[in-house]
């Protein structure tokens, strides 16, 4: 099969995924840029965040294989040729990468480490009361694949963890044992005053941009931790430092943002509670990723099933 490999990448990402995918795709020719073969020669495309519009116009294209987990930029392009099948990245390697940082992050916020990082910087030795982890409640938003392997990372740590999905499980998917998980609006409202952790990992969809605002904030107990994995745009950036500042919540570790980088100036940098990362809480890793496209390229050239597809009017 012909492959075209279109992206946000500079030279080295590129070559890099080159190798990879070449070596995971032996037997199929890798474009690394259009032109290389005729439009009509190109049967799927492995993209991660391609410029608007450059996959309209390949008339034997039958797949879009997505190299990142979230798909909403991808979707905004409305040159994106409809009824081609998307594929998202669920990739075991980053689903363990992002149970690091998030196990990392409620452990720090559990045991108080920001706050010494904190009393550090002015020279204050304050030693504070050690709660165990069982008397932490952690708040999953977002129970895919990755919610999943979060919320297990924590479960064996000790932690009270619940989960909150917007809509019913589809039919014939059981709920891990001993895990709660809470849907829709009237779970959410029941979930967020007993979560003294909140994780965000929800995709963006219409229904989930601004989701973190005011209210649902207001909601959690008092010195709650947000975390937020998922995107920027879920944050009502405006309403989050609001409530940082007044006490409502305590702290904020932040990996995405409106703005990517994030702009010079702007409040998070410097607020005493906010700790930021350069979107970097679950990198994807090249080696991984390349073998979760090849089978499901297989799957195409066999005419198997695809995984992990996408559906377009959800947003993932």
């Amino acid at each position: 099969m012909n492959l075209l490999l279109a992206g946000d990448f500079d030279e080295a990402e590129r070559a890099d995924w080159a190798a990879a995918l070449a070596a995971a795709l032996p037997g199929h020719r890798l474009c690394l840029q259009r032109g290389e073969l005729p439009d009509e020669a190109i049967d799927a495309a492995i993209v991660a965040n391609p410029p608007p519009g450059s996959l309209a116009g390949l008339p034997r294209l039958r797949l879009i294989q997505s190299l990142w987990a979230g798909v909403d930029r991808l979707l905004a392009d409305t040159a994106l040729p409809p009824g081609v099948p998307i594929a998202r990245m669920v990739d075991p390697a980053m689903n363990q990468a992002m149970a690091e940082t998030a196990l990392w992050a409620t452990l720090a916020l559990h045991r108080g480490f920001f706050t010494y990082a904190a009393q550090q910087r002015e020279g204050r030795w304050a030693p504070h009361a050690q709660r165990r982890a069982d008397e932490v409640s952690v708040l999953v938003l977002g129970f895919g694949q990755m919610g999943r392997t979060v919320a297990g990372q924590l479960q064996q740590q000790g932690y009270r963890v619940a989960a909150w999905r917007r809509h019913a499980a589809p039919a014939g998917e059981a709920d891990p044992a001993g895990l709660l998980v809470h849907r829709g609006a009237d779970g959410l409202a029941r979930a967020l005053p007993q979560s003294q952790v909140l994780i965000n990992l929800l995709p963006l969809t219409a229904d989930t941009r601004g989701l973190i605002d005011g209210r649902l904030l207001a909601a959690l107990p008092r010195g709650a931790g947000v975390v937020n994995l998922a995107r920027g745009a879920h944050v009502v950036d405006a309403d989050l430092l609001a409530a940082l500042d007044s006490g409502q919540v305590g702290q904020a570790v932040l990996d995405v943002f409106h703005t990517e980088p994030l702009p010079a100036g702007h409040p998070y940098w410097r607020h005493p509670r906010v700790v930021v990362l350069p979107h970097a809480a679950a990198m994807t890793d090249a080696r991984s990723a390349a073998a979760v496209v090849a089978r499901n390229i297989d799957a195409l050239a066999a005419g198997r099933p695809l995984a992990h597809r996408v559906a377009r009017d959800a947003g993932y």
